[in-house]
């Protein structure tokens, strides 16, 4: 016969390999979605377009941001980090990011939205480099997962071009 010991032992090594089982499958149907986001993003207005005392750039844009992000949610979803960048390049630097709007989404009632706003971080460019530029506004996104690896991905709208003179 064996000992209260041993068969505690069996019994806990097997709901422990049960768990881990579970866990397993509930990341796979985690990893399987293949969600459909999509976004637009309208330029309405140049506010303003000025070059800074010290030499620099500064852009005050008005944006219409609509985006459906429902897809990104799984019952593993604690929220969404979401960001529109302008993204331009310029002789020094192949890639510039200027993080222009943010949020959080914290449920997926809230991830169907449209929303009319300037820029909530200033759009500046270090050097003069800005006039008739032409720029990508892409819409970034991290998954926050209750369990598991965060992922990002972004959807890239492109052919937006600044004035050439300064308002």
């Amino acid at each position: 016969m064996h000992s209260f010991g041993y068969r505690a032992n069996a019994l806990l090594t097997f709901a422990v390999t049960i768990l881990a089982l579970m866990c397993a499958i509930a990341s796979l149907s985690d990893i399987l979605n293949t969600p459909s986001p999509s976004a637009q993003i309208e330029i309405l207005n140049i506010n303003w377009f000025q070059k800074q005392p010290h030499g620099n750039d500064e852009v005050s844009l008005t944006l219409n941001i609509t985006a459906d992000l429902q897809s990104l949610f799984t019952w593993n979803t604690k929220q969404l980090f979401i960001f529109v960048a302008a993204e331009y390049e310029t002789p020094k630097n192949a890639l510039n990011q200027v993080s222009l709007w943010d949020a959080i989404i914290p449920a997926k009632e809230f991830a169907k939205f449209s929303i009319h706003t300037s820029n909530k971080y200033r759009f500046i460019d270090q050097g003069h480099n800005l006039r008739s530029k032409e720029f990508n506004l892409t819409l970034h996104w991290h998954v926050m997962p209750k369990t598991g690896k965060m992922f990002a991905n972004k959807i890239v709208m492109s052919g937006y071009r600044l004035p050439e003179d300064y308002r």
